[in-house]
């Protein structure tokens, strides 16, 4: 957490981005440091800057494991 509605995560990709947080999901969807989210990148500043689109529930993120949509994640 960087404060207010801005997160850093490690994608994927292996860049590491500064997300935000938008409106419609600031006070409904609470993110933690090990959940899986999926992010949309910016248009400008790819590399960079990311929106949060939508966090997966662990039991989520189990199922897309073993269906092997996902590397093994470590779900906490």
């Amino acid at each position: 957490m960087l404060g207010s509605d801005k997160l850093r995560v490690q994608c994927d990709d292996g860049k590491e981005r500064i997300i935000r947080i938008p409106g419609k999901l600031r006070k409904r969807v609470w993110i933690r440091v090990g959940d899986l989210i999926l992010i949309q990148p910016w248009k400008v500043m790819t590399d960079r800057r990311a929106d949060v689109i939508w966090r997966y529930t662990k039991t989520q993120a189990k199922w897309l494991e073993r269906r092997g949509y996902l590397k093994s994640i470590a779900v906490d």
